[in-house]
């Protein structure tokens, strides 16, 4: 069984389901799907997160109050972070948080994931992620990343 394959927009810094040329909304990878959102739904924020945004909105996803684990990472918190190499650690950390549950739910027998600069506002996630039959998917994903 197939997703809907998500489209993703730097510019907006949003996902939006995918369309075929037709018109029709297109079919995508199950797994690629399940990675997107891990890692691009807003998790909410831990009591001691500093919310770099000027509010107190702590976010998250509204059905997480009645789910046993959260859905979504931490990664919105790097919004304005600085260009340094201790927002790509953070940014490794938030997104390993978001897909740990690929394990525990024994979808994935491990999860790998690298943070690099892809130029001065994106931030490149490169997650791998190991099945237990021993299969690896390599995956790529580039984030507007605004910084200060």
């Amino acid at each position: 069984m197939s997703t809907i394959a998500i489209a993703w927009n730097n510019r907006t810094g949003q996902g939006d389901w995918a369309r075929d040329a037709s018109g029709q909304l297109a079919e995508g990878d199950d797994l690629q799907t399940a990675v997107w959102m891990s890692l691009f739904t807003d998790r909410r924020a831990a009591p001691d997160d500093v919310l770099t945004d000027g509010t107190d909105d702590r976010r998250g996803w509204w059905a997480d109050a009645y789910c046993e684990k959260p859905l979504g990472s931490r990664l919105w918190l790097l919004d304005r972070a600085k260009h340094l190499p201790e927002t790509l650690r953070l940014a490794e950390t938030y997104a390993r948080e978001a897909l740990a549950w690929l394990v525990e739910d024994e979808v994935a027998a491990r999860v790998d994931v690298t943070a690099e600069w892809g130029g001065p506002n994106l931030l490149v996630l490169l997650p791998v992620i190991i099945h237990r039959d021993g299969r690896r998917a390599d995956l790529r994903f580039d984030w507007a990343w605004q910084g200060t």
